[in-house]
């Protein structure tokens, strides 16, 4: 186990390197979330106790974590095609480290995005609960590193088609994020489209976030969320796990 935790710390390292040497990646990926956000905003209807913003914000969050993380295994393609990955595959570190290493950076990206998007919400009205904002980052980091294990997943079983990753990761992507509700509630929907949200883990972690960034903490809604995002977890790394020691 602990030749696992250093192996896995070594690959975190790596990955990461490239991110705190160029962080400016982090704010170019802000761009479409940022665009939603600009669109968005001004249709928002006014609301009583408050600006729309606190239903909003957190959703827009989400999204960036989403669209972020699901396209991470577009790194491991590229290394895959380069040869970067086979080297990586004969040396002494451990195969579960190599994608628990890689998912565990996702995480650092993600909470610089979503205090960016909070940064920029602020003086227009979003009004900010730190407690319960921390306790929705710790949920929505469990869920990214599920995500990006699968989204690693997806890159090793595409391999040298790299249009089969991005077919996929683009089929799943907005539906996912249209079900989970977070640029327009579901519930004035029609029963089939409820239905689907209802079957959508997503759905589950936008709603504790909503709830949490406004200091909902002990919420019904957040320990569902915390329960979705534990099960995508726990499935994310049981099949990535298992896809990497698979990997030649």
């Amino acid at each position: 186990m602990t030749s696992l935790v250093t192996d896995t710390h070594t690959v975190f390292s790596r990955e990461l390197r490239p991110v705190l040497r160029n962080p400016f990646t982090v704010v170019f990926s802000m761009v479409q979330p940022l665009v939603f956000l600009g669109l968005f905003a001004p249709l928002l209807p006014d609301v009583a106790g408050g600006s729309a913003l606190q239903w909003f914000v957190p959703g827009i969050i989400v999204m960036s974590c989403l669209f972020a993380t699901s396209m991470t295994g577009s790194n491991l393609l590229f290394e895959i095609q380069t040869g970067s990955h086979e080297r990586m595959l004969v040396t002494p570190l451990r195969r579960p480290a190599l994608l628990l290493g890689r998912a565990l950076k996702e995480i650092v990206p993600m909470v610089a995005q979503a205090a960016l998007i909070v940064v920029v919400c602020l003086p227009f009205g979003f009004r900010l609960n730190l407690a319960g904002a921390v306790l929705g980052m710790v949920i929505l980091a469990v869920f990214c590193l599920g995500l990006g294990a699968l989204s690693y997943t997806l890159a090793l079983a595409a391999k040298n088609q790299e249009w089969l990753f991005w077919t996929v990761q683009q089929t799943l992507l907005f539906p996912l994020l249209l079900l989970a509700g977070m640029l327009l509630p579901i519930d004035g929907g029609p029963g089939w489209l409820r239905t689907m949200s209802a079957f959508n883990p997503l759905t589950y972690v936008v709603d504790a976030q909503r709830a949490l960034f406004n200091g909902d903490i002990w919420a019904s809604t957040t320990l569902t969320g915390a329960l979705a995002a534990a099960g995508v977890g726990a499935l994310g790394l049981w099949v990535g796990v298992r896809a990497m020691q698979r990997s030649d």
